[in-house]
């Protein structure tokens, strides 16, 4: 028990690194390509198999992807599956024995809010110009502030929200094992069962709403 939340960490050229984080992070990005391989490894007509699964994925988040971010937005399909199965993987990875989710790691998560965020304003320059810039100033100049303490709170968001609950869930699935006795698992199970829901959830959540931000931002 007191090793929950505690971090394996390296010193390399005076910087310290999260050594488990980055390990399962490699991991879960090792499964994630292994998942995509094998279901373009023989593509068929009437899909099968892990192929039926990822057309299942990519066709509901392409359909996200229309709705959410206009006919621009399937350039950015690519990165959107992909930071999907990334999420989806990394969340499940800590239900696995002798495994830790990286993004039970504020490290991670923050890293992945960054990434969209700096998407977001890159691409809303890079269509919109300086018409992006003026949005942030209306309805009237003063409320600059507000917009802008809007940004830093989706990237706070983004980041804890998935990194509070996926910890949580990891740290109840521990305490729950040293509280009920080996010859009861039920409620272990339970809640086993109940932690691969909220990681699916959260990793659409957080796929959800980089969509939506970057939608806000490249729409016409």
């Amino acid at each position: 028990m007191e090793h929950i939340g505690v971090r394996e960490t390296v010193q390399f050229m005076g910087l310290t690194f999260n050594w488990e984080t980055l390990c399962m992070t490699w991991l879960a990005m090792a499964i994630a390509i292994l998942i995509s391989c094998l279901a373009v490894r023989s593509l068929k007509v009437i899909p099968t198999g892990w192929q039926n699964f990822i057309e299942i994925v990519v066709v509901w988040l392409q359909n996200q992807i229309d709705g959410m971010m206009g006919r621009r937005g399937r350039m950015f399909a690519p990165f959107i599956v992909a930071l999907f199965l990334f999420l989806l993987t990394s969340n499940l990875l800590g239900l696995i024995p002798f495994l830790e989710s990286p993004t039970n790691d504020l490290n991670t998560t923050l890293g992945l809010a960054l990434l969209v965020i700096v998407m977001v304003h890159g691409f809303g320059l890079y269509f919109k110009g300086g018409h992006y810039i003026a949005h942030f100033f209306q309805p009237i100049a003063p409320f600059v502030i507000i917009n802008l303490i809007e940004e830093i709170a989706k990237l706070i968001t983004l980041s804890f929200r998935l990194f509070g609950n996926i910890l949580a869930g990891e740290i109840l699935i521990i305490v729950l094992l040293h509280l009920v006795p080996i010859w009861m698992p039920i409620p272990s199970v339970v809640w086993l069962m109940f932690s691969i829901f909220i990681s699916c959830v959260h990793a659409v959540i957080f796929t959800m709403l980089s969509m939506a931000y970057l939608g806000n931002a490249i729409k016409e």
